[in-house]
């Protein structure tokens, strides 16, 4: 008989204790939603605050799932973002003297950007499959899936269709500049412009410089893409 209470005791204890538990994870679980809500969705732009203490012992199991989040942004930050804005500034071309005299310059910038593109595409993969795997409630997953999109899918779009706009506009500046180093015995730059008595050349310059004015303008509308994204207008 003594055997027998101290089962029904335990039976007794264990469902208690589960409840108990079941109880938390509810609790993390409302917590985790209304924190990604509030502090996320409902806020113009790309935000992604850093958890507090607090925070993370009231997420329970979920802040790992925000890590997902958390560890694609610190790569983008470390291989792509903090890299973005000098490599712009090499590769920028602001007369036709910098695609002759630029050409190592604007090519260091273009191996930049090719690097940029692989950094971002391997961070990408591994935050997808990661999320691929969250095991989420139906209340939950919702909310994080337009998170994730908010601070990760959207932003590696915008960033991955200026990668390869950069690197056909580096690429056509760095022809172009080779172009005129080989025929510089019929070509003589004078400020913006470049002028040579030769109409086949110059048809031909015409061309490329063309191609790179329309392209660059695909430049400047994708980093519009980009703030709207950031600032969230």
């Amino acid at each position: 008989m003594r055997r027998a209470g101290l089962t029904l005791a335990w039976i007794v204890f264990a469902s208690l204790f589960l409840a108990g538990c079941g109880g938390n994870e509810g609790q993390q679980r409302t917590a985790f939603v209304q924190f990604l809500q509030t502090r996320i969705l409902d806020k113009p732009g790309l935000h992604v605050p850093k958890l507090t203490d607090e925070e993370k012992a009231s997420f329970g199991p979920y802040a790992d799932h925000y890590a997902v989040i958390t560890d694609f942004n610190q790569a983008m930050n470390d291989s792509v973002s903090s890299k973005m804005q000098s490599a712009m500034q090499e590769g920028a071309i602001r007369s036709v003297s910098d695609v002759v005299t630029g050409r190592a310059r604007l090519e260091a910038a273009k191996s930049g950007f090719d690097e940029m593109g692989r950094a971002l595409s391997n961070a990408l993969a591994e935050a997808d499959a990661a999320h691929a795997k969250l095991d989420q409630p139906p209340d939950l997953k919702p909310t994080y899936d337009k998170a994730y999109a908010r601070l990760v899918t959207e932003p590696a779009a915008s960033f991955k269709d200026i990668v390869p706009l950069m690197d056909k506009v580096l690429g056509q500046a760095i022809e172009l500049g080779q172009y005129i180093d080989e025929h510089r015995a019929s070509v003589r730059l004078s400020g913006p412009m470049i002028e040579t008595g030769n109409p086949a050349i110059q048809a031909a310059i015409n061309e490329k410089v063309s191609a790179l004015q329309a392209n660059q303008q695909a430049v400047n509308d994708a980093q519009s893409r980009v703030r709207s994204i950031m600032y969230g207008s």
